[in-house]
């Protein structure tokens, strides 16, 4: 339980800076839709999603789950206000999985000081490995092609618009229900979770990387 609360705060942390950073970049490339309501802010409360926010306590309490699956609330973005179109709206879709990627490697740096002094802090080096690998879950999690999540975004301003709108519709009727599927693999076939495959093939790579482990 005790990490359980601690994945909790951090996670408190993380969601509010990916949402701002949605937020930020949009508002700097043109729309302020997210500002006027309020979501330019790192108040957790304000970004808080119920459906996101209870797969997130859910998969934290699943045994075996493997991955963190769950997202805030999606920032509102008006790509017709954005300056340069589609790529635009990529870049703004980037933004949250970018924040968890800076967070990760600033979290590294006092993490790989305390590995290379010898300093014998076995907690703080625990809680600090722990926030790497929850933001680079997050940022992978985040970048998969389908909705709710960053991913769909970037996809469909990355392929070309008769594509772009072919894929929205499909995307849009069927992600929702494939990413459901996905995360419940595990718990009701006992199988593993593709997701938490691709997190193994990913994620290690990279926290690898910034932790020098």
């Amino acid at each position: 339980m005790v990490r359980v609360a601690l994945i909790g705060i951090i996670l408190l942390a993380a969601l509010p800076i990916h949402e701002f950073s949605h937020a930020l970049i949009a508002y700097r490339l043109g729309d302020g839709t997210a500002k006027l309501l309020g979501r330019l802010t790192l108040n957790p409360i304000v970004h808080f999603d119920p459906v996101g926010g209870t797969l997130l306590i859910l998969t934290l309490l699943i045994p075996g789950s493997g991955f963190i699956f769950g997202w805030a609330k999606p920032t509102p973005v008006n790509p017709a206000n954005l300056r340069g179109g589609r790529q635009s709206d990529a870049l703004v879709a980037l933004a949250g999985p970018a924040s968890n990627l800076v967070l990760a490697a600033a979290a590294a740096i006092p993490f790989r000081v305390m590995i290379a002094t010898g300093v014998d802090a076995s907690l703080p080096l625990a809680i600090l490995f722990l926030f790497i690998q929850i933001n680079i879950s997050l940022m992978i999690f985040n970048l998969i092609p389908l909705p709710p999540l960053d991913g769909s975004h970037i996809l469909l301003a990355l392929v070309d618009p008769r594509t772009s709108w072919q894929l929205r519709n499909v995307l849009s009727q069927y992600g929702p229900m494939i990413l459901l599927a996905l995360i419940l693999i595990p718990s009701v076939t006992g199988l593993p979770s593709p997701l938490s495959i691709i997190f193994q093939v990913i994620a290690h790579p990279i926290i690898s990387l910034l932790t020098g482990l």
